[in-house]
């Protein structure tokens, strides 16, 4: 059994899973086919460096092999139920509430795979830089990361519990 702080597991609810498997099963299946499809059509139409068609296809077909090659990720690292959770303790699955260090903000997220959509509340990955500078921190503990432009931001742990949904 993987732990549920390991940095390759994707925790997915039943739903989120199931979603996710249809999508790759269509995009690898039916999806392939029908970008075949319009690439062959294009091809046809003649000169292909003038042919805004063929390269708009070339395209898509990129990015549909990028998103199967993802989904494929996802569903090989994959946990389907919920992460072992413990109050008090940061990990995939709790509602997090941080207070930037130096800033009276607080700021409460979901810590959860971005595929886990339908969350009323804005939900980080564990494997973004704030996700995985906080994932096993206690209350009360602080932890920086490194921001986008570079800078270190630091925050306090403020509750860690498990998410209970709407």
């Amino acid at each position: 059994m993987a732990d549920s702080r390991d940095e390759n597991v994707t925790w997915l609810t039943q739903e989120a899973y199931d979603r996710l498997k249809a999508e790759y099963e269509y995009l690898s299946g039916p999806g392939r086919v029908d970008i075949a499809k319009k690439i062959e059509a294009a091809r046809e139409e003649g000169d292909l460096r003038e042919n805004g068609g063929y390269h708009a296809a070339k395209d898509e077909q990129g990015k549909m092999e990028a998103r199967i090659f993802h989904l494929r990720q996802i569903l090989d690292n994959a946990q389907v139920g919920e992460a072992p959770k413990t109050e008090g303790v940061v990990g995939p699955g709790m509602t997090v509430t941080i207070r930037f260090v130096g800033d009276d903000d607080e700021v409460t997220f979901l810590l959860a795979s971005r595929e886990e959509s339908g969350a009323p509340i804005d939900v980080y990955s564990p494997k973004s830089p704030l996700g995985a500078a906080i994932n096993g921190k206690k209350i009360g503990e602080k932890a920086t990361y490194s921001m986008p432009n570079g800078r270190q931001n630091t925050v306090e742990i403020l509750e860690a519990v498990p998410y209970v949904g709407n």
